[in-house]
């Protein structure tokens, strides 16, 4: 998924998205243990959509938030 892709969505929809995409990556990494996974390159771009989401999200919220 683009950057562009995600400017476009409310974050509701971020949300709910980095929800499936994490259980998407749960799934694939239990898979790739047992041997079934024969794409080891979907790993990787889940990781990165998952990245870009949270960037996105990180954006939109108030700058003192997740300021430590």
């Amino acid at each position: 998924m683009k950057i562009s892709e995600l400017k476009q969505k409310p974050a509701e929809e971020l949300k709910k998205l980095l929800q499936d995409n994490r259980e998407n990556l749960r799934q694939l990494k239990f898979d790739l243990s047992s041997g079934k996974v024969k794409n080891v390159r979907e790993i990787r771009k889940i990781k990165k959509d998952i990245a870009r989401i949270l960037t996105r999200l990180r954006q939109e919220a108030p700058a003192g938030k997740h300021a430590k």
